[in-house]
């Protein structure tokens, strides 16, 4: 029997840190979470995706009476990403979360099944994807989808 050690690598920052590319990224993932869907959790959560080409793709959380029929930002974002650029690969995340008027000051943090998405859209494209997680007292930086989940499951896997 061995003990195995994870690491991940997050950078924290404050907003004014980021480079100017990022920086966007985050004020139109905060933008995004006024165009939310959310009248049963009131918890409004923006995302944009810069694609290699500096496409930026935007999304927001849609609820829906018949839960879980709803998506979370981050899946809506990647998905409308990947279906309308599926030659692109996405180059950086930016998430927002909004909820009992104002920012979340923590840094939102993704869902299970939203990291698999970015994971697959990582793993897709054979290219890291920086995710940045905004909160009013700091952002999280991970300079790729894979340090949001370890031992993570990839096509490769289903090769045996």
């Amino acid at each position: 029997m061995k003990e195995i050690t994870l690491q991940t690598q997050i950078t924290a920052c404050t907003v004014d840190e980021l480079d100017a590319e990022l920086r966007q990224l985050v004020e139109i993932a905060k933008q995004k979470t006024q165009d939310a869907y959310c009248p049963y959790s009131h918890f409004h959560v923006g995302a944009a995706a810069l694609l290699n080409d500096g496409t930026i793709i935007t999304g927001a959380n849609q609820e829906n009476a018949a839960y879980p029929s709803g998506i979370c930002a981050e899946r809506t974002v990647l998905f409308a990403a990947n279906a309308n650029h599926p030659h692109t690969p996405v180059k950086a995340l930016a998430i927002a979360c909004y909820t009992n008027g104002h920012f979340t000051k923590q840094a939102g943090t993704p869902c299970g099944a939203c990291r698999q998405v970015m994971l697959e859209t990582e793993h897709r494209y054979g290219q890291d994807m920086q995710v940045v997680l905004y909160g009013e007292e700091g952002c999280y930086v991970f300079h790729k989808a894979t340090d949001l989940l370890p031992l993570s499951f990839v096509s490769d896997n289903l090769k045996g």
